[in-house]
């Protein structure tokens, strides 16, 4: 009788043992299976933190150049409408990085840029076209095929979103006053243009202060624009929408400070009161592109040594911050 009840015993221990396991892998299959679903329909980065930045107030435009490859500015207008001017090249790193700024501003609608079609640039737009609902993108006018923009234009394709090409006198207009035009390129069927040359060139105009951003031009383009500027002052104005290249305030400087960029001529036709480097670790400045910014402009800010950097503008004037975000 002893060993008839230890045998039951260790049979009842062997049945208990395996429905215990297959009781796990069911809630572990339980657990992938809504998992999956849960992630088809809801992207995982609504599920990050969203970074912490101060709020911005009533009749503020911020601009923020962010520290990821390809150099990324968000324009935030007072009205809440949000431009990002390039999207970083799609690492997990930089999608989630600035997927968790954009998370963190009162965005009313949000508008994407991209000044040229190079995969730093637009690698990362699928991202946020996934998470966002972009009303609006702004296409280069010169664009070679290539894997990451044809991963751009299918997810634009998906959204649905309204498609504009840049080209020249091409203008953004928001309901504060503030204002962007495009001076280059010129149209996209230019002869023996580059990629780099072919990149928007954006002034952008608010509340007496003036900002140039450069894309990735290069010194050949600047001095260009500084030609047809010279022969005629208003040959970027677009209707009511002046532009006044000497009246720059604060400049992108061009290409990540690459020596590719930031000729003489155009540094002394701008003559910025402060000049951004939007490079990080892996593609810092070259000396001496370096030098001539630094000649030219009274302040100049590294994202690379400074993190994020944030002008904000008001009333004729701005005020600089810095801040670490990644």
């Amino acid at each position: 009788m002893k060993n008839k009840r230890a045998g039951s015993g260790a049979q009842a221990q062997r049945r208990y043992a395996r429905i215990k396991k297959i009781t796990a892998a069911l809630l572990t299959a339980s657990i992938v299976l809504f998992l999956a679903v849960f992630f088809a329909f809801v992207p995982f980065r609504l599920l990050l933190p969203a970074y912490s930045v101060s709020a911005r107030e009533e009749g503020e435009l911020r601009l923020h150049f962010l520290s990821l490859a390809g150099g990324v500015t968000v324009v935030e207008f007072p009205d809440g409408e949000v431009l990002v001017v390039n999207a970083g090249d799609g690492s997990f790193t930089s999608d989630n990085t600035l997927c968790k700024f954009l998370r963190a501003l009162d965005m009313k609608s949000l508008s994407l840029l991209a000044t040229c079609a190079d995969s730093f640039h637009v690698g990362g737009m699928p991202a946020l076209l996934e998470l966002f609902e972009a009303e609006k993108v702004y296409l280069p006018a010169f664009a070679p095929e290539s894997a990451a923009y044809s991963r751009f234009l299918a997810a634009v394709e998906k959204e649905g979103c309204e498609q504009v090409k840049l080209s020249r006198y091409e203008t953004i207009v928001n309901g504060s006053g503030a204002y962007a035009v495009c001076l280059s390129p010129y149209s996209a069927e230019e002869e023996t243009v580059t990629e780099d040359d072919a990149s928007a060139v954006l002034y952008l105009s608010y509340a007496g202060v003036n900002i140039l951003l450069s894309g990735d031009v290069t010194a050949r383009r600047e001095r260009r624009l500084v030609g047809e500027y010279a022969l005629l002052h208003s040959v970027f104005d677009s209707g009511e929408y002046k532009v006044r290249l000497e009246e720059t305030d604060i400049l992108l400087a061009s290409s990540h400070g690459s020596d590719r960029g930031s000729s003489e001529e155009w540094l002394s036709l701008l003559d910025p009161s402060a000049t951004v480097i939007c490079c990080n670790r892996n593609e810092r400045p070259s000396d001496n592109a370096l030098g001539r910014i630094v000649a030219a402009s009274d302040h100049v800010y590294r994202t690379d040594e400074l993190g994020a950097v944030t002008f904000t503008i008001k009333d004729g004037s701005y005020r600089v911050q810095t801040h670490v975000i990644e």
